[in-house]
């Protein structure tokens, strides 16, 4: 099977992006914010999203605190399975390998934290109406959020092509 040029550029460029912003906006936030501090983006924004530094041991978005060491071999496991699976895509399918460069890059950027701070920097702190306060999270965090959901849409996408057509040689 011949592999296009961006069958093979795609995934790890996009991993590469997504760990370079995620690493210089935490870079960012440990230089100029103590842990607790926030910085208002805009004063017009802070109801809606300012940055706060916070520490997280646990999973995306603050959950199962604690368990760094459980998700620094999680995250290993997952880089692997996603590098697998990259090799997997058909030639031409853009839009998975951006989704799985994107979750690639997030789970690297968190993992460089965890090996290198033991913890992982979250920042992004929404007030999402009715919640009121959303988990403080980060770039890697969204990336790994919008990936899955990308990938997704694409998988359901994919099967109702092809559930289309097997209608149409069923009834042709």
């Amino acid at each position: 099977m011949k592999r296009r040029l961006s069958d093979v550029v795609i995934l790890p460029l996009v991993a590469v992006l997504i760990v370079l912003v995620d690493q210089l906006s935490k870079h960012w936030v440990l230089t100029w914010l103590v842990e607790g501090e926030s910085w208002e983006i805009a004063a017009w924004l802070t109801p809606i999203v300012q940055f706060t530094h916070v520490t997280n041991t646990g999973a995306a978005f603050g959950l199962f605190p604690g368990l760094s060491t459980v998700f620094l071999i999680v995250a290993i496991v997952v880089i692997v399975a996603i590098v697998i699976y990259g090799h997997h895509v058909p030639s031409g399918l853009w839009l998975p390998r951006i989704a799985l460069g994107m979750q690639l890059g997030g789970a690297l950027g968190n993992l460089v934290d965890r090996l290198r701070l033991g913890s992982v920097v979250d920042f992004i702190d929404v007030q999402i109406w009715p919640f009121r306060t959303f988990p403080i999270f980060n770039v890697a965090d969204s990336s790994i959020v919008i990936g899955v959901t990308i990938l997704f849409l694409v998988m359901v996408w994919e099967e109702r092509q092809e559930r289309a057509q097997v209608g149409i040689s069923e009834s042709g």
